[in-house]
């Protein structure tokens, strides 16, 4: 069980949605949110200033957000001033599988998938198993 996982994502429903999954299947013990990648980078930012701030485990990503999307946030995040967290593994979340997104998504080290929403029970099992706990 992860200890703690950072949701990027601006649709509520879909984070209460994540939430309740999540929870039934035991898959970590906290979820933290944002609604933006921008907000997440402050998060981190804050992190780096603040070592008592929980580092999570893992990290779901919705490509399109206002402010700051998916792929705006991998960019920034991937830089030097981030480095510190290069382990946090991401999983890409996705309404609409696009084949290019998928491709772009290999791009980035840190991306270890690329799943259709919305996240189900099956798909914690497999990111269970692929990342081993």
């Amino acid at each position: 069980m992860l200890n703690q996982i950072l949701f990027i994502d601006d649709d509520p429903i879909t984070l209460m949605l994540c939430k309740k999954v999540i929870a039934r299947a035991d898959f970590c013990h906290e979820i933290i949110t944002s609604s933006n990648g921008e907000e997440a980078l402050q998060h981190f930012t804050a992190m780096k200033k603040n070592r008592d701030i929980i580092r999570p485990d893992l990290i779901f990503l919705d490509l399109n957000m206002p402010i700051m999307g998916g792929w705006e946030f991998l960019n920034y995040f991937e830089k030097i001033e981030f480095s510190e967290f290069k382990t946090i593994k991401v999983v890409v979340l996705s309404s609409t599988i696009d084949p290019e997104d998928l491709e772009k998504s290999k791009q980035y080290e840190m991306v270890i998938d690329f799943l259709p929403k919305p996240i189900s029970t099956q798909m914690l099992t497999y990111l269970s198993d692929k990342m081993g706990f």
